[in-house]
């Protein structure tokens, strides 16, 4: 039985990206303990992200959909600036999820409880919820103090 020959580093990052998208910082922690000799694991992700397989904005969109239907914009961008992104271009997604924060927590809110509750310590349980989720202090007075009709 012949044993496979160990996969190089542009192998490793191909073989992690075929999963999800990577941002270049992201692919440097998790690839640095293979990097056998200095300047080898830049120049591997030199040569993916001169193909596009490395693609920051792929990345800021894709946590940007996967993850607004069930978080708040803070923990949103608290995951954003852990990828090692451009503070710039976190600064202009922290913006446009901003603008749909109050819809987006409501719609979390009725997922999980589904309707308002006259009981203090009922609604201070989805109003931690809502915060341990990223949204707001705003957002989470609107969705739970039941002002639906206020935009």
């Amino acid at each position: 039985m012949a044993t496979q020959p160990p996969l190089t580093l542009k192998g490793r990052a191909l073989r992690l990206l075929g999963t999800r998208e990577y941002s270049r910082a992201e692919l440097e922690r998790k690839l640095a303990p293979y990097e056998e000799k200095a300047g080898d694991l830049a120049a591997a992700l030199d040569a993916l992200q001169a193909k596009g397989f490395i693609n920051e904005q792929r990345v800021l969109e894709s946590v940007m959909h996967r993850r607004s239907a069930k978080f708040g914009t803070a923990r949103i961008r608290h995951e954003l600036q852990g990828k090692g992104l451009a503070p710039e271009a976190v600064l202009e997604v922290v913006e446009q999820l901003r603008a749909t924060e109050v819809e987006r927590a409501r719609e979390v809110w009725r997922k999980k409880f589904g309707a308002l509750s006259s009981d203090a310590g009922e609604r201070a349980k989805q109003m931690r919820f809502l915060a341990n989720r990223g949204f707001g202090g705003d957002a989470i007075h609107r969705v739970v103090s039941g002002g639906f009709d206020d935009e």
